[in-house]
């Protein structure tokens, strides 16, 4: 499956010195869960935090969620052993924080590969501060272990001394400058944590906002978001139905030698093909796991 056809519709972020919360994201919806070893946990708890969420990965029961840990960054005491403890977890990925250069990526890699990591594990890059947007498109092409962006827009609002607005306008430009080299690279990228948990409507049009711009999902702070991020960022019936019947006339004018095809007076070229195998693909993929 393509990267950006998996589904990361919901990326919930779980404290890792939180015990219960391990324990009780084996049962919810979210397609992937960030068990957080930085900002969700305290200098004192790390080396605790660390061990308990390895414990947690190694007793599986996670089914299909995509399981990251977000470890400290390498100018820390404890990124290097966070890196090296990942490589042998049965994680998905690792989530680099604060990624501000292509070579933070390598220096990762080096890491993960001195430890064993196998070809398969991931890195995931959060991108949340002025540097890390501005050498996004570096960033996004610096290895071949890279699979997804993560925007980290409290901390980049924080340093760009911005205001949270509803439309987020004071973000626009770096989410889009993200979004773009996320897609040159062929990466996924998912949004920003909506910080106001009262706000439901506010968190509904923020996620219709990021789907909108080109997002595949949002991460998510809280598991009572879930459903509206899985909800939001699927694709609805009518566009998987549209989708299917865009492949089929795409494929009966291809065996007519027919390179372009009208359907319901639409012209469909092969970029329509590609976008609506990209949509049946993801479709299909949530349908399997019986959402």
């Amino acid at each position: 499956m393509s990267t950006t056809a998996r589904p990361r519709r919901s990326v919930l972020y779980m404290p890792g010195s939180n015990a219960r919360a391990l324990d009780k994201g084996r049962t919810l919806a979210a397609d992937a869960l960030i068990l957080d070893l930085e900002d969700a946990v305290s200098p004192e708890a790390k080396t605790d935090a660390r061990d308990q969420v390895l414990a947690a990965v190694a007793a599986g029961g996670y089914g299909h969620r995509e399981v990251a840990i977000r470890v400290n960054g390498l100018d820390t005491p404890w990124g290097h052993a966070d890196l090296a403890a990942v490589a042998g977890s049965g994680a998905d990925a690792a989530v680099l924080p604060k990624v501000e250069s292509a070579d933070a990526v390598r220096r990762a890699d080096a890491v993960l590969r001195a430890a064993g990591a196998p070809e398969d594990l991931a890195i995931w890059c959060m991108i949340e501060t002025p540097r890390g947007v501005l050498h996004a498109e570096e960033i996004a092409d610096a290895h071949p272990r890279l699979a997804v962006l993560v925007m980290g827009t409290s901390d980049l609002a924080k340093d760009l001394h911005c205001a949270h607005t509803q439309m987020r306008l004071p973000l626009l430009h770096s989410l889009s400058r993200c979004l773009l080299a996320a897609r040159a690279a062929g990466l996924a990228i998912v949004d920003g944590v909506h910080l106001d948990l009262n706000d439901e409507a506010g968190f509904r049009r923020a996620c219709e906002d990021g789907l909108a711009l080109g997002f595949d999902g949002k991460t998510l702070i809280h598991p009572k978001t879930i459903a509206t991020a899985n909800e939001v960022f699927a694709p609805d019936a009518d566009t998987v139905a549209w989708s299917r019947r865009v492949i089929e006339a795409h494929e009966a004018a291809a065996r007519r030698g027919e390179g372009v095809v009208l359907l319901d007076g639409k012209l469909i070229e092969n970029l329509h093909v590609e976008d609506a195998h990209r949509i049946v693909a993801l479709a299909e993929a949530i349908e399997r796991r019986g959402e």
